[in-house]
């Protein structure tokens, strides 16, 4: 242990790149997604829905932050990794209970208190790194000074709630969230971070969505939900293949490397500024979006097990339909703040979901999913157009 310490963080370049060790992290990290999954799929409800967003924000912006870290010493040396495996327990006990987030027990530690102090350990793990890093580097301490603030004031509402429970721990949890991430908005718009390596940056937050993309699908099709007919159960697999394969185009095939350019050709007092705004404020709810998506598609699959399957519902249109329009809807937003190309016609798209949530969820459910597959096949073909015309 006395030899971790004394090995110094390890500056970066700008030629970094993403490192296995942060890969293995990001792993766990989506795992905690997937068990968000499990949450609002228990009880699906209109509440359940909001608390999944919850514990979906919570998971992101305890991550986030190690995105930075990584991207100011390697993540993989000394007391940085040992730091950041400690972070990772933390994240992995929080998933194993995120299912009973909202059920209080007479244990002195029952869920919601696991997950709060979950939470407040990643946030302690990288305040103590950063202040490392920060002893021989006089404009990041300026920074934490201002950063540290919201963050540890976010603790306490978090804290309370999970002791008080019920609907105070819905309220005070988004109150910690508002105070967490708009106070670290601010500090950070007064003291702007550094970003080193920007090949680093964008591949982090790119590799996380196409794992959450991967994961969630698997997610989707596994369990009691193989006991689905077998002719309806290949074709709903099949149509939430291809819905899946339609937002990754969407993302991965052309604007990824258009909006990672944009960044790396931005002025050097400004990029750092335009990473946290289009990674911070475009490309978390993607990963929500996607989320929602995987959620809607194994609420299709379940009630294909039902004798009698009936309509789909609001929560699982919901989910579905929803999650597609907040997915495309982030996508602009951070299309707009990189590449600066968006379209009247492209926010028409990214807000039809929304109008056709009611008839999705009058019609069966394989039906349902059909019609957003038919949906996002359209919206690609249309976009790869767009991109084309716009050379990107």
């Amino acid at each position: 242990m006395r030899g971790i310490l004394a090995i110094r963080p390890v500056p970066v370049g700008s030629p970094h790149r993403t490192t296995m060790f942060e890969i293995f992290f990001d792993l766990v990290f989506v795992f905690a997604l997937t068990r968000v999954i499990t949450f609002m799929a228990g009880s699906p409800s209109a509440l359940a829905l909001v608390q999944g967003l919850i514990l979906l924000l919570l998971l992101l912006y305890s991550w986030g932050p190690y995105t930075w870290v990584g991207n100011l010493v390697r993540a993989d040396v000394g007391l940085v990794r040992a730091a950041t495996l400690v972070a990772m327990a933390a994240i992995f006990v929080a998933a194993l209970v995120l299912p009973e987030a909202w059920q209080q027990s007479a244990e002195l530690f029952d869920a919601p208190l696991t997950v709060a102090l979950a939470y407040v350990v990643g946030r302690a793990v990288q305040l103590v790194i950063l202040f490392r890093v920060s002893a021989t580097d006089p404009p990041l301490r300026s920074t934490l000074r201002f950063f540290r603030v919201p963050v540890v004031l976010a603790w306490f509402p978090l804290v309370g709630g999970a002791l008080l429970g019920d609907t105070a721990q819905t309220v005070l949890w988004i109150v910690a969230l508002v105070v967490d991430i708009g106070g670290a908005r601010i500090a950070s718009a007064f003291r702007p971070w550094q970003l080193r390596s920007v090949d680093h940056f964008t591949e982090r937050f790119g590799l996380v969505l196409i794992i959450a993309l991967g994961e969630s699908l698997i997610s989707a099709g596994t369990g009691t939900r193989t006991m689905a007919p077998v002719g309806a159960a290949v074709l709903a697999a099949l149509l939430g293949l291809a819905s899946t394969v339609c937002l990754w185009w969407l993302y991965f095939d052309r604007l990824a490397p258009a909006a990672r350019q944009a960044v790396g050709d931005a002025p050097d007092e400004r990029r750092a500024g335009v990473a946290g705004d289009a990674y911070g404020l475009g490309h978390s709810p993607l990963i929500i979006g996607a989320i929602y998506v995987a959620l809607g598609i194994e609420k299709v699959i379940t009630q294909l097990t039902e004798e009698h399957p009936g309509r789909l519902g609001w929560e699982a249109a919901t989910a579905l339909y929803g999650g597609t329009a907040l997915y495309l809807l982030s996508r602009l937003v951070f299309r707009r703040l990189t590449v600066h190309a968006v379209g009247p016609t492209q926010v028409v798209a990214a807000l039809l979901p929304l109008a056709l949530l009611p008839i999705g969820r009058s019609l069966p459910p394989l039906a349902a999913l059909a019609l957003l597959t038919a949906f996002l096949v359209g919206v690609t073909w249309y976009e790869r157009r767009m991109d084309r015309r716009h050379s990107i």
